[in-house]
């Protein structure tokens, strides 16, 4: 009795070509938000700004930063701009970095609204939405306050000025 040979090779064809088309279409970029963060610590992650620069959180070690979760469409977001703005005004040139991060919009509708209400921080954009559901956004605007050392302090509103007057009362 004579054995087909043909079947097993032609299963061994298909199988080499799952892996390698498997393989070549898997997504090797690096994702905007780090797997785990250390307990007590903000998941670092890597988003692009209106210009095209990348803002890397851990990047920032050393200096508080105060991230603003907003979107052009929200009418809350756009009542407190001076608010972000006096948080800006009054303690970035003591060290503080002031982002805003927009939630999935496209980059010339974030650059008009930048412009228009002249947003003196940086605004950064996650198109994907990976980093708001990393930090669990479920409205806007939220704000969250991170120390100097990598450690989320704040995610609410009215303790984040008491906050901001604790970190810079010696500066």
């Amino acid at each position: 009795m004579q054995k087909n040979k043909t079947l097993p090779l032609f299963i061994r064809g298909v199988m080499i070509m799952l892996i390698f088309g498997t393989l070549s279409c898997s997504d090797t970029r690096q994702p905007p938000v780090a797997p785990k963060a250390a307990e007590g610590k903000a998941r670092d992650f890597v988003l692009k700004d209106l210009n095209g620069s990348k803002f890397m959180l851990s990047e920032q070690r050393g200096k508080p930063v105060l991230i603003i979760f907003s979107t052009t469409w929200c009418p809350t977001c756009r009542s407190e701009i001076p608010r972000y703005k006096f948080f800006h005004n009054a303690y970035a040139s003591r060290g503080l970095i002031v982002v805003n991060i927009d939630i999935q919009e496209p980059p010339d509708k974030v650059s008009r609204f930048a412009d228009k209400y002249q947003l003196p921080y940086r605004v950064l954009l996650d198109e994907t939405g990976l980093v708001a559901e990393a930090y669990q956004i479920v409205g806007v605007p939220t704000m969250i306050l991170i120390d100097q050392n990598g450690a989320l302090i704040s995610r609410q509103y009215p303790a984040i000025e008491g906050l901001l007057k604790a970190l810079f009362k010696d500066s």
